[in-house]
């Protein structure tokens, strides 16, 4: 039973009240009773307004449905549709022209183009990993994965051929980022004889080596002859480390399976550990015992002598959850949950202001700005609370307006359909927005589900509409002011041992003028930080300025799969293909509390997981069972027939509970089932409700 205390009407849970009132408000200098007191006012009036919006939703859907359903078998005519869409308020009115104005932007976001990682919070030896992936060996990131084309590495130790062929790319990366006056830094046999073709790319020297800057990414190269590595070199280099990971989210959303006071209250003490400084973490690794810390920043001598810093980690936002959820962490005065958004507002932002004060360990912000990402926003109206609720938080915590930043994840329908609107309710405090493939078409089937049957799942990334949503995006980002501003984002790349597909795939996103993207690892930001050497964003964004911003007529083309008739074993294979995901990853979820893990796929491929594969994957079995291209009995024999695949991909794992012949008892496999046979019932087809049911389900178990 969870023990509560009384806090100006508040029920909260007694561990989480404690470690607000001890270890976050002291600090501030905020006094316990008035916070308590402004935070029960705050969440009466937010909380209801909260719950208007949720109950906009499901009316806007409901319109939609019954859309779809009195038009079944006539197509859809698009000036017809979006008449329709104007009507119910689903479309509203392109604004004006506007510009946006935030201010007090550290450049990170709003001057450097570089790699995002996001991490799960609830594991700190990863939260340190990714906040320290602010520098990355790209010697190390080539050695050990295939990203470079070269024999792999040989025995346990050093392989002098493998290390060579490291040292040969590194030469050639060198003379494409930094070239030299005459030759090739292949040539080089000491730093004394470096001439740059252009001096100004030249920083200064480390106590390591010496430091260069292209396209506003450092590059330090390190020299000593002593090394493993650099007593093989002619000049002496032992490695070449990048700027990689510019930002980091530390998230408390899609990539963490939090449903109580419990694991809020581990989520929040992690995210003040790595705010304040102090969070570390010991692990066991080939028999030794080893701390993990942050990282301290990076002296550099410039050449004119005087001292300087760069930064030693990635710049950190917090995601904060959506509008969707309550937690019962606290219980409103009328007995219900706290909506959980409200809660993630207030504590974040709490702890974060400990580094505006200028309280931590090493600063987070040098602007004094707090950064939170909000995720699965449905259209403006959404935009404008979460901006009012931030407005109200800054005054509960004594902070100046806009203060909290804002990174707005373009991954509903209705954003995307309003984003120039979404954008303009947030344009004192944004400061990121970024497209997502798996929420977004999760998304789109089911606002569209009763419209009939989509294509297959592979075939949707090739469709016009989501063409025509990236496209969007970037170019209206760029019309109303963003870049200089703001990040504008791309999505993940979800194969972190495919590196070597990594690098030929993902210099596709600079290329469209995004100045940041999703990596699934440190080393993957390090590798993927040079493309960012290769392209120059910011001056791309020149050229695309002026870009057409594609239509409505393209972003609402629905996936439909119109006089399609797949044969019994393309059924099969689609079905095996969604019900293997979804299985892989609801298992660990419900079992074990893991938001986020490398799950092999059906090919055995490792694939970085979060709770947004779910939302596809459960939706596109919805939708074909609603339109009859599947049966109850076929989806059900796919996920019985995955469930064994995915019990033998995890045998190897002491912590793993078998699904297979226990339909009854396995409450994974049972919420697999939900989410699937319920799904075109759950609110915007989001998988949370029934995770949070089942996974408390087996908590108390």
């Amino acid at each position: 039973m969870t023990e509560r205390v009384d806090r100006s009407g508040l029920k909260v849970d007694a561990g989480l009240a404690a470690f607000i009132e001890e270890q976050v408000l002291p600090p501030i200098g905020q006094d316990a009773a008035s916070f308590w007191e402004g935070f029960a006012q705050l969440a009466a009036v937010h909380a209801r307004r909260n719950r208007e919006l949720l109950d906009k939703r499901d009316l806007l859907q409901a319109q939609i449905d019954a859309w779809h359903v009195d038009r079944a078998g006539r197509g859809i005519d698009q000036d017809e549709y979006q008449a329709f869409l104007r009507r119910i308020g689903y479309l509203v009115p392109e604004p004006d022209a506007f510009t946006i104005s935030t201010r007090d932007v550290d450049p990170e976001i709003a001057n450097m183009a570089g790699p995002q990682l996001v991490v799960p919070v609830l594991n700190a030896r990863f939260l340190l990993n990714a906040a320290n992936a602010r520098w990355g060996s790209l010697y190390d990131a080539w050695y050990g994965t295939d990203a470079l084309d070269a024999a792999p590495a040989q025995g346990p130790g050093y392989d002098p051929a493998r290390g060579a062929a490291v040292i040969a790319a590194g030469r050639a990366f060198l003379d494409e980022a930094v070239p030299l006056k005459a030759g090739s830094w292949a040539d080089l046999e000491s730093p004394e004889f470096l001439e740059l073709a252009d001096d100004r790319q030249y920083l200064g020297e480390t106590d390591k080596g010496l430091l260069f800057s292209n396209n506003g990414l450092a590059i330090e190269v390190q020299f000593d002859a002593t090394s493993a590595v650099g007593s093989t070199d002619r000049a002496g280099i032992s490695d070449i480390v990048l700027e990689a990971a510019l930002t980091t989210i530390v998230d408390l959303e899609d990539s963490i399976a939090a449903v109580d006071a419990q694991d809020k209250l581990a989520a929040y003490a992690n995210w003040l550990g790595v705010i304040r400084g102090d969070l570390t973490d010991t692990f066991e690794k080939n028999g030794r015992a080893l701390t993990r810390t942050l990282a301290a920043d990076k002296a550099v001598t410039l050449q004119t002598g005087e001292k300087a810093v760069l930064p030693g980690r990635s710049l950190l936002f917090v995601r904060n959850v959506g509008h969707l959820m309550t937690n019962p962490a606290i219980l409103l005065p009328d007995g219900g949950e706290i909506p959980e958004g409200i809660l993630d507002a207030v504590v974040t932002s709490a702890i974060s202001t400990q580094d505006v004060k200028g309280l931590t360990k090493y600063g987070n912000s040098r602007k004094g700005s707090i950064y939170i990402v909000k995720p699965k926003m449905h259209g403006p109206e959404e935009c404008a609370f979460a901006n009012d609720l931030f407005d109200a938080v800054e005054d509960l915590l004594g902070l100046a307006h806009h203060t909290i930043k804002v990174g707005v994840m373009d991954e509903e329908r209705r954003t995307s359909a309003n984003l120039a609107a979404c954008i303009r309710e947030v344009r004192e405090r944004i400061v990121f927005i970024n497209t997502g493939f798996l929420d977004r078409t999760g998304d789109e089937i089911h606002t569209s589900m009763h419209a009939g049957p989509m294509i297959r799942k592979a075939a949707i990334k090739g469709s016009t509409w989501i063409q025509a949503y990236e496209k969007r995006n970037v170019a209206i980002g760029l019309r109303h002011g963003l870049s200089g501003v703001a990040q504008i984002g791309k999505g993940m790349w979800a194969a972190p041992d495919m590196m070597r597909d990594m690098m030929e795939q993902k210099i596709a996103h600079p290329r469209t003028g995004a100045n940041t993207a999703w990596v699934p690892s440190p080393t993957a930001a390090t590798l993927h930080a040079m493309h960012y050497h290769q392209v120059d964003v910011f001056g791309l964004r020149e050229g695309l300025a002026a870009s057409d911003i594609p239509g409505l007529d393209q972003l609402l083309q629905v996936p439909l799969a119109d006089g399609t008739n797949w044969s019994e074993e393309e059924v099969r294979d689609e079905l095996d293909n969604n019900a293997q995901g979804l299985l892989g990853y609801v298992v660990r979820w419900i079992d074990q509390g893991v938001g986020c893990s490398k799950v092999p796929d059906i090919d055995d491929v490792g694939l970085m997981e979060d709770r947004a594969t779910l939302r596809i994957s459960s939706q596109h079995m919805a939708n074909w069972l609603l339109h009859g291209v599947c049966s109850e009995e076929q989806v059900m024999d796919a996920l019985k027939r995955m469930a064994a695949k995915v019990d033998a991909q995890n045998a190897a794992d002491p912590h793993y509970e078998p699904m297979a012949g226990d339909w009854d008892t396995s409450m994974a496999f049972q919420a697999a089932c939900d989410l699937v046979f319920k799904g075109a019932a759950q609110p915007s087809g989001y998988t949370e409700p029934l995770l949070h049911e089942w996974r408390l389900r087996k908590k108390a178990a």
